[in-house]
């Protein structure tokens, strides 16, 4: 037992981690057994009920998914739509609210690609501004930048990134939260890599919508995600949020349809009945273990392999801000970022590439093209840890 977590259990939960090192967790975590059993199970049923009829088997279940997010986020079973994926919670949030002329959008220089393409994509269709707030000394969001910014009474929405895919900052979502409380303005927090490592309350974080996939941290099936909506949204948008397509809406007689009141008039009709039962199985996971075990065990370890890696001649952590999260992202001087994850791949450790195609208003500002990434879990070990820095140093001397 460490940190509280029996790492000799998730180990054996999941079977993969026997032949190699798996450190692209921020990437698609490999799914625990019960995870792996939900998913299966209910594919079997559907081959031999039939899709519909196996579904109906399992209602209550999937009931049972949206209370047990409820719970992880600290919200009501009401305020979870089931997504497809991070970014389609984002863009469905983003693009209910019926957007007007010179509305202003604030967002952070770690903002993901996907949505500062869909604030681009506002701008030219409805003549949206974007206003980027400036970072403070640390990396993180200035809040005394955020808080002149919002004087401004055309803004109308702030955006953030909770934890920004290629590096390992945890942005002041909380301040950032007050803040915009204080002034009025709806908050849209992209929770796509915190969720799952960081204990995350929409309560605490005051943020109004929030979105999250299944497949990284939570360790949940690719292709789910949520997003969770606060009803006070509607008072700060001054609209009620739409869904732009037909979303979960009831045709009600042939010129008139309605939407459910709460989140789920965001959800379309079809989906994948196993991966929402695995999303339930690996959310119910997390919580067995509590977030609060993991935030530490993952902290630690990413420390531990941060300190291993700064100690390494040529090799530079280029991790920012003042809390960091299990995301470690270093370059090696002299070798590309992509020969590194395949010599690293060869030793069968696997870490990803983040490159500036990702994170332009991060990355090309700081003059960096690419970034090995290294992302930790609970189920890792120091003596893995050990391995890559091992591994690390070998291609930093060779080069």
């Amino acid at each position: 037992m460490v940190n509280g977590i029996d790492v000799a259990r998730v180990r054996a939960d999941t079977p993969s981690l026997a032949d190699r090192v798996f450190l692209n967790h921020a990437g698609s975590s490999p799914n625990p057994t019960p995870v792996l059993d939900a998913v299966i199970g209910h594919l079997r049923a559907e081959a031999r009920l039939g899709g519909y009829e196996a579904d109906r088997t399992r209602a209550a279940d999937r009931t049972a998914v949206r209370a047990s997010i409820a719970t992880l986020v600290g919200g009501e079973p009401d305020g979870v739509a089931l997504t497809t994926s991070a970014t389609d919670a984002w863009e469905t949030a983003f693009w209910s609210i019926p957007w007007r002329r010179g509305d202003v959008v604030l967002t952070c220089r770690s903002e993901y690609v996907t949505n500062v393409v869909n604030l681009l994509v506002a701008r030219d269709r409805f003549g949206v501004r974007t206003v980027v707030v400036d970072d403070d000394e640390h990396g993180q969001i200035d809040l005394t930048d955020l808080e002149r910014h919002l004087e401004d009474p055309a803004v109308r929405l702030v955006t953030l990134s909770h934890v920004p895919t290629h590096g390992g900052l945890v942005n002041l979502a909380v301040e950032v939260g007050r803040r915009c409380n204080d002034a009025g303005v709806a908050f849209l927090l992209d929770a796509c890599q915190s969720v799952g490592q960081l204990p995350v309350d929409v309560e605490s974080l005051g943020c109004h919508l929030l979105t999250a996939t299944g497949r990284k941290y939570l360790r949940a099936p690719r292709g789910t995600g949520f997003l969770y909506v606060r009803p006070e949204v509607n008072d700060l948008i001054g609209a009620e949020l739409t869904p732009l397509g037909s979303g979960g809406a009831t045709w009600d007689a042939a010129d008139r349809y309605s939407f459910p009141t709460g989140a789920s008039r965001f959800e379309s009709f079809e989906r994948s009945g196993a991966a929402t039962l695995g999303l339930g199985a690996a959310v119910d996971y997390a919580l067995e273990l509590g977030l609060d075990a993991i935030a530490e065990r993952v902290g630690k370890l990413a420390g531990y392999l941060r300190h291993a890696l700064g100690a390494i001649p040529g090799v530079t952590v280029r991790d920012r801000g003042v809390q960091r999260c299990g995301i470690v992202t270093f370059t090696v001087d002299g070798v590309e970022a992509d020969r590194v994850r395949v010599r690293l791949a060869e030793d069968r450790i696997s870490v990803w590439v983040s490159d500036a195609a990702q994170a332009r208003l991060d990355l090309d500002d700081r003059g960096l093209s690419t970034l090995v990434r290294a992302s930790v879990h609970y189920v890792n070990t120091v003596e893995e840890l050990d391995a890559t820095a091992s591994a690390v140093a070998q291609v930093a001397a060779s080069g």
